[in-house]
């Protein structure tokens, strides 16, 4: 387990695990987190990547939520965790099970000597936004994302 997270957690007894090499099928298992289906060969390629993260919350078996990250290097900044995704299965919200997957990510990052974390947020995505704001992040000043689609 990474971390206990508030302790609501630990008496709902919620464990984060990191996935890693070989925990395809725990990927898959846990697939329904995800915006779809897992695909094989992209869940192979990310779990055998050392510089991406991946932690699931599970409530016993069953889990219940998960945020990924990515490590990224550079060579005048040193190294900063992105946070990729984070998700929690709609009836398990709102219990501190996002809050306690982003901090085990932060302590996670802290652990490989990360400098900071980010994480890109729509700006009227208020839960996730709250989520962030209850973990210690800070809002910065409003940025404009553009993206190029292959």
């Amino acid at each position: 387990m990474l971390g206990a997270g508030p302790d609501s957690l630990a008496q709902m007894a919620i464990e984060i695990r990191a996935l890693r090499r070989g925990d395809d099928g725990a990927v898959i298992a846990a697939q329904h987190l995800f915006d779809g289906p897992a695909d094989p060969v992209a869940t192979a390629a990310f779990l055998a990547d050392e510089r991406h993260v991946l932690l699931v919350a599970y409530d016993g078996d069953a889990a219940v939520g998960f945020v990924s990250g990515v490590l990224i290097t550079h060579p005048d900044k040193g190294t900063e965790m992105f946070l990729y995704e984070l998700g929690v299965t709609e009836e398990r919200r709102r219990e501190g099970i996002g809050r306690a997957l982003v901090q085990a990510l932060a302590k996670l990052a802290r652990g490989r000597s990360c400098y900071g974390m980010w994480v890109a947020v729509d700006a009227d995505n208020e839960a996730a936004r709250a989520t962030y704001d209850g973990t210690g992040a800070v809002p910065t000043d409003p940025v404009v994302i553009q993206e190029w689609r292959f």
